[in-house]
């Protein structure tokens, strides 16, 4: 069964809709918000709601426009109903639900997470569960086994800080714009141990766990100590050091678990797959281990409305639809059912 789904996402600050046809996208738009948040450091939910709102509409009508369709060829709505800012949420969940009411198609709910990981179908049309996928954004971290396209379970989490998190924070400390992972992985020269010596985050409860918080603090305590003293820290030498610490753990981790159960698939998905240093050393220990290594186009790393109809095609199919009672859903795991 192939479908022409119109999707929505509008989880955070980015109001995106496309029109995705089994694994081809027929159009993908993305009205970012990143120019005016920047001036804060990071997002402010109550001006990412009301920007959603504003262009919603208008996103839609360029995303058929360039799909060179109409309202009246879309056979189902697909839209991010979880995780994510609530107000931003609601924008698209409302939105969806009165599209969908109005063209009398099949409304489909995606978990934000699930259809990162699906922003990997669109790539790599050989891509089928099952596999382990790395999913690291800068709301969560988490390694998942994907048993089918609908199915999902958490071997290993973050314990408190997410690896974006910890990016976009020690970028803010250091005087980089937002958004501070990006910037920082641009910068990063080469990381220095002897000089930097940060901790090398550990965790205690859970194999396949992590955390981050430890080395943010100290990256903030680092450069509030300097700057008390008046003294200068190299800033491209500490961005490298940091994103060496943050993919020690990412991947000493999903290595460690693919062994343990067995994965020869793995994917890295989510905003921080587009880390210049993860992409590069990811593929360094896939290709010592002989294991297949998946990751999306840096188009689809961010948050998008394409990678939402890839997941929606799957849950369609499951029987995964819902009525206009659906709410939006701040938190919620990748394997709920």
């Amino acid at each position: 069964m192939i479908l022409k789904i119109l999707s929505i996402e509008s989880s955070c600050d980015e109001t995106s809709v496309a029109i995705v046809e089994d694994r081809t996208v027929l159009s993908n738009i993305v009205a970012t918000q990143i120019e005016e948040h920047k001036i804060y450091g990071g997002v402010v939910p109550e001006i990412a709601s009301r920007r959603h709102t504003e262009s919603i509409a208008a996103t839609c009508d360029k995303a058929l426009a360039e799909a060179g369709l109409t309202y009246k060829d879309i056979e189902a709505v697909a839209v991010t109903f979880a995780p994510g800012l609530i107000g931003a949420l609601l924008v698209g969940v409302n939105f969806a639900k009165a599209l969908a009411f109005s063209l009398g198609v099949p409304l489909i709910p995606v978990h934000h997470l699930r259809s990162h990981i699906a922003a990997n179908y669109l790539a790599h049309p050989d891509l089928e569960p099952p596999f382990l996928c790395l999913l690291v954004s800068g709301g969560n971290t988490v390694i998942a086994e994907v048993s089918d396209y609908t199915k999902f379970k958490i071997i290993g989490s973050t314990l408190d800080d997410a690896a974006g998190e910890c990016f976009d924070k020690t970028a803010r400390s250091m005087g980089l714009p937002y958004p501070g992972g990006v910037n920082l992985d641009k910068i990063a020269t080469v990381a220095d141990n002897q000089r930097y010596p940060l901790p090398f985050p550990k965790v205690s409860t859970g194999e396949f766990n992590f955390s981050f918080s430890g080395l943010k603090t100290a990256v903030l305590n680092l450069v509030h100590n300097a700057g008390q003293k008046g003294e200068e820290i190299d800033i491209p030498v500490v961005c490298a050091t940091v994103r060496q610490r943050v993919c020690d753990l990412l991947i000493k981790n999903t290595m460690s678990a693919a062994e343990k159960y067995g994965y020869k698939k793995i994917c890295i998905a989510g905003g921080v797959s587009a880390n210049s240093e993860l992409r590069r050393r990811m593929e360094e220990e896939c290709k010592i281990r002989n294991y297949k290594l998946y990751y999306p186009p840096l188009k689809y790393c961010g948050d998008n409305a394409a990678m939402v109809g890839a997941q929606a095609i799957y849950e369609f199919k499951s029987g995964n639809t819902a009525g206009t009672d659906l709410n939006a859903t701040a938190t919620l795991q990748i394997d709920y059912r």
